[in-house]
């Protein structure tokens, strides 16, 4: 056992994956895209009845995926469609006090909260909508974006009508978010996060204090195309913040996500699994 994080793995049981570099996508997916990608020529970003730019859609790194229907032979990626390479931030780990890069040290893969099922501040792939999976759906209203993770099935529901954030519920593992519009651009402030979870999960030692404070950046471009980017704030473990590069998501083919949950009872393996792939680390 190699992949410590309880998601995948629950994954791997529940659906059928075909991937061809390094994502893969579910059955559900493939199910539904028999006649072929997105569409490669994109109109015009949609609108809300108000106006605003509507990020309604089920999101995914497209260009990174090759999806065929079940029982067909896979195809040889084609090197002309071959996607550019993203950006890679600076490690969220680089930037700990000293005091937290010692603790740090200290932890790997039998450490990581996500094999209790609990999900990540953030994003394995420095995506938040995707959580520890590979994509998600955003639902919009007039006064309200609800952003829904299919793996752990989490969700944010974000005001965007100027309420302030909420002072009647307890910190959580994603945090209380509020949004504002800033032109084409929804600007997502999330505060009100629990310290008992990581930023982002496979064994990434990645933990966070209260004090968490992250402000994200969702742009929708065109019909399918939404641009993401993020800057994390904790002054209790961090020397500087974190910003993520902007992240380029693409419309998927289909229009819902799969429930892929996660218990504990799927998880005893994983764990004794890390706890032995950890034997003897110093």
């Amino acid at each position: 056992m190699t992949r410590s994080c309880a998601a995948f793995m629950t994954i791997a049981l529940a659906t059928t994956v075909v991937a061809i570099g390094p994502f893969a996508a579910p059955a559900s997916a493939q199910a539904q895209t028999a006649a072929g990608p997105v569409a490669a020529h994109a109109g015009p970003a949609p609108r809300m009845p108000n106006g605003r730019a509507d990020l309604t859609g089920v999101w995914w790194f497209g260009s990174d995926l090759r999806v065929r229907p079940l029982g067909d032979a896979p195809a040889a990626p084609s090197p002309a469609a071959a996607p550019a390479p993203r950006p890679r931030p600076v490690p969220f780990a680089s930037l700990y006090q000293p005091w937290a890069a010692e603790k740090a040290r200290t932890l790997g893969d039998k450490d990581d909260p996500t094999l209790r099922c609990t999900p990540v501040a953030f994003g394995t792939l420095n995506v938040s909508l995707f959580g520890v999976g590979f994509l998600g759906q955003i639902v919009q209203t007039p006064t309200f974006v609800v952003m829904l993770t299919e793996t752990f099935h989490t969700f944010r529901i974000i005001p965007t009508d100027g309420r302030p954030h909420r002072d009647d519920v307890l910190p959580s593992p994603r945090g209380d978010a509020i949004g504002r519009w800033e032109g084409e651009t929804l600007v997502v402030d999330i505060t009100n996060f629990t310290d008992s979870n990581w930023m982002q999960a496979e064994g990434i030692v990645s933990f966070h204090s209260d004090a968490l404070h992250i402000v994200e950046r969702y742009t929708r471009v065109d019909a399918n195309t939404l641009e993401v980017e993020a800057r994390v704030e904790d002054p209790k473990v961090l020397t500087a913040p974190w910003v993520v590069p902007k992240q380029t998501l693409t419309l998927a083919p289909f229009d819902q996500i799969m429930e892929v949950g996660c218990t504990n009872t799927d998880t005893a393996g994983l764990m004794e699994g890390a706890a032995k792939q950890n034997y003897g680390r110093k």
